[in-house]
């Protein structure tokens, strides 16, 4: 029953959202992997459930006891300038009242050089987004089925320009352990702006993502398949290195074919030894792979690895994300155990 009630909201939600991504929405920054681990796996993975405290930000769902006293710390430098990083920490109460989670997400943007209308220099701006989240999460009694919820408080500053708003993830996980598989089905940042940078309300990034993983019985490997931007069906882009040219020396972007385009909703991720103290993790992002394809060149975008370390209560974890020739982003992180 569990399985099939997400079957059933996952196709509703499908049917009466229609959505937006990259450019169509404000607090874009929201979308960004929040994890070396996540980001290892193809980014955006919901169904990890264990004490990884970092899960929290894309599936509240996931939050549990194995994450009591669980404290990550991630940073990352984007492209340029730009640098980000998270910070996650989860506290059991007790077990009725089941795990609270809190959580920062950052975002720097670096610094710019201003000019006026008429090109004369002026002063350095800088532009800076963070989130500060709180989840909770709760087993249906009787069940294998998790449920949970994270609000969001953003905070978005450019050059002069400010706005605050606010954002609640909505998440579901199933758990069948007999199989070792897990099904979760995540709703994001739904909410409004409080404040607008200029008297204009947008959107937020909605996303529906649902996801699927399951351990292997023979070898200790895990497999992740997240299908994300479920909101919207046609999220294809016309890659302008692909275009078709005519005789007349005119071109036309090149037609995404059905397929092309479902495929740009698929991540898929495998992650090796999931359960010991190392661990080896590759994964790879369909969309970003064709967005960012060069003709005649092997850039490789859309693949990532990376790997985690556990040394006593500490554990450390690195990625690595290739996004084209001249750009690829690191992800260092760790985890240390209060307990």
């Amino acid at each position: 029953m569990p399985k099939k009630l997400l079957l059933f909201l996952l196709f509703s939600f499908c049917t009466v959202v229609y959505g937006q991504i990259g450019g169509k929405s404000t607090y874009q920054f929201l979308n960004l992997v929040t994890s070396p681990r996540q980001a290892a796996l193809g980014g955006k993975s919901i169904t990890i459930y264990d004490n990884d405290v970092n899960q929290a930000h894309f599936n509240p769902a996931t939050i549990n006891p194995e994450m009591d006293n669980q404290l990550a710390l991630n940073y990352g430098s984007y492209f340029g300038e730009v640098t980000y990083g998270t910070a996650s920490y989860a506290y059991t109460y007790d077990r009725h009242l089941q795990t609270f989670q809190v959580g920062v997400n950052y975002v720097n943007y670096g610094k710019f050089d201003g000019y006026d209308e008429n090109g004369t220099a002026t002063s350095q701006f800088t532009g800076n987004e963070v989130a500060l989240s709180f989840g909770y999460s709760y087993n249906v009694p009787y069940t294998d089925l998790h449920i949970g919820a994270s609000g969001k408080l953003i905070s978005s500053t450019l050059e002069n320009y400010n706005s605050i708003g606010g954002a609640v993830d909505i998440g579901a996980v199933y758990i069948d352990e007999p199989n070792d598989v897990n099904w979760a089905l995540v709703v994001r940042n739904i909410g409004t702006q409080f404040t607008t940078y200029s008297g204009t309300n947008e959107k937020l990034p909605l996303e529906i993502l649902a996801g699927v993983s399951q351990e292997l019985e023979n070898v200790p490997l895990r497999w992740h398949l997240t299908l994300e931007n479920l909101q919207q069906w046609n999220i294809s882009f016309s890659n302008p290195n692909q275009a078709e040219n005519s005789l007349d020396g005119s071109s036309s972007d090149k037609k995404v074919s059905f397929l092309g385009n479902a495929m740009r909703h698929v991540i898929i991720g495998a992650e090796l030894f999931p359960k010991k103290s190392f661990n080896i993790r590759l994964g790879y992002n369909f969309r970003r792979a064709e967005e960012l394809l060069i003709l005649e060149q092997r850039n490789f975008s859309g693949i990532s690895i990376g790997f985690g370390l556990k040394i006593n209560k500490l554990k450390f974890n690195y990625s690595y994300s290739r996004y084209t020739l001249a750009a690829n982003t690191s992800l260092f992180g760790l985890t240390v155990n209060l307990q």
